[in-house]
């Protein structure tokens, strides 16, 4: 029996940073929501079966009105999120009937989002990998500093071990599921996940990648913003085509 894939899109956070009247997920890009690119690039990706958009509930007749195009396209529900990001995560994950699927958990935020990398995603957790993030090679040189004064350098990791991370990330949903009951059921909370990949290493599941994109990049501040504007009023990127298999493939796709 196929697994059935299912999308969360995380759009329920208010994105002050980004200096906008509405949150960030709403902000349009050439007369296109955030929020609806992020969608799109699921439905393109055609390895998607379902989309569940965890929203602020004062936003609801926002997220509609964006998505009402895409509500004809595909499986399309609206889950409450809550005061933060594991929070509405967590929400999302409860609110899944099925038991045997492929979960992916994305920002709406990174709108420009290849569909091919959403496929790459898929792919390597139909081939077995409880938990798959989707990578690119840090080109800074990164600089540990001290906890009591963040001006003094502590260490300088090797960069070529370095990864920065992008959404989706791909899981198991039974197992990422157990991961966020002991996370929530856990008393001490001196480990935050910061994205859902850590919680599954704070579980003990083993997490692998993928090559990452660098479309994928997260729309958070105004300079993101400016950026995406440009690159789209060049040309339009590929999150509103469906992905070319051979190019998929030669990027590292995972069939």
């Amino acid at each position: 029996m196929t697994r059935r894939v299912i999308a969360l899109i995380a759009a329920a956070g208010s994105g002050t940073r980004l200096g906008a009247e509405l949150p960030k997920a709403y902000v349009e890009l050439a007369d296109r929501s955030l929020l609806e690119r992020s969608v799109q690039a699921m439905i393109n990706s055609a390895v998607v079966d379902e989309v569940v958009v965890l929203i602020n509930p004062v936003m609801r007749a926002h997220a509609e009105r964006a998505l009402a195009r895409q509500v004809k396209e595909i499986p399309l529900r609206f889950v409450a999120g809550g005061g933060e990001r594991a929070d509405s995560v967590w929400a999302g994950l409860q609110a899944i009937e099925h038991e045997d699927a492929v979960v992916l958990v994305h920002d709406a935020a990174r709108a420009l989002t290849p569909p091919g990398m959403i496929s790459r995603v898929v792919r390597k957790v139909l081939d077995g990998a409880p938990a798959v993030i989707p990578v690119l090679p840090v080109a800074d040189t990164i600089k540990e500093v001290a906890a009591g004064d963040t001006s003094r350098v502590r260490s300088t990791p090797d960069r070529s071990l370095l990864r920065a991370v992008q959404t989706p990330q791909g899981f198991d949903l039974a197992t990422l599921r157990r991961a966020n009951e002991a996370y929530f059921a856990a008393k001490s909370r001196e480990f935050v996940a910061t994205d859902d990949a850590s919680l599954m290493e704070w579980f003990g599941c083993p997490v692998v990648t993928v090559t990452g994109d660098a479309m994928a990049f997260k729309i958070t501040t105004p300079i993101d913003l400016r950026l995406a504007q440009a690159v789209v009023s060049e040309a339009e990127p590929t999150v509103f085509e469906v992905p070319n298999e051979r190019t998929d493939s030669a990027q590292g796709g995972h069939r």
